[in-house]
């Protein structure tokens, strides 16, 4: 049996999920969680090995949780779940070390197969997204630039990032105006839109 976590915020999705692994005699869910915040704890309490994470999580996102499930637990695999399918969003997964990537409307057998793919160590990618993301153009912007960014697509002030990130507040200034001109963008809401239409936040 494979042990399997199902880490998705949204109920239905995540019961639908569920109930469909459920129907496979060779695949055990051992946790159902909704944030990302749970989804380490949950791998080493019930010794999962394989995680279906939404990319779009409360707490910690999904990118961000399989990184952590790569470098503490890497005998648990990682499958992450989108509902976009954006070749720098595959970039942004591929450099956490994900195992799989798989978009929401693929059909349901598909899924089964890739939790199966995934367990025996193997790579289960949607082979159009990665010819796309072949294609796509690298991100211009530096990791400080995309931690700068994202805050700021958050919400948080520039006192605020500069806090959180260790930053003067004229550095973040500095940073996004620096942002603003990579993207060719016309400002920061328009900078926003770009990294996340690209998949680069």
């Amino acid at each position: 049996m494979i042990k399997v976590i199902v880490a998705e915020d949204m109920n239905i999705v995540r019961g639908a999920l569920v109930a469909l692994l459920r129907l496979e005699a060779d695949i055990e869910i051992v946790a159902e969680v909704a944030s990302g915040d749970e989804i380490l704890p949950s791998a080493k309490a019930t010794g999962a090995e394989v995680a279906i994470i939404d990319i779009d999580l409360p707490g910690k996102d999904g990118l961000t949780a399989a990184g952590e499930l790569h470098e503490q637990l890497p005998g648990c695999r990682t499958l992450i779940l989108t509902s976009l399918g954006r070749p720098g969003t595959l970039r942004r997964a591929l450099a956490a070390k994900v195992s799989g990537f798989l978009l929401k409307d693929a059909p349901p057998e598909r899924l089964a197969n890739a939790v199966r793919g995934v367990a025996s160590g193997r790579r289960m990618i949607d082979g159009d997204l990665a010819l796309a993301a072949w294609d796509a153009a690298d991100c211009p912007l530096t990791g400080r630039e995309i931690d700068v960014l994202r805050l700021t697509a958050e919400g948080y002030e520039t006192v605020e990032v500069a806090a959180r990130l260790y930053l003067s507040a004229g550095t973040v200034r500095n940073y996004l105006t620096t942002v603003v001109a990579k993207l060719n963008a016309r400002n920061r809401v328009d900078a926003i839109r770009i990294a996340k239409e690209s998949g680069w936040l």
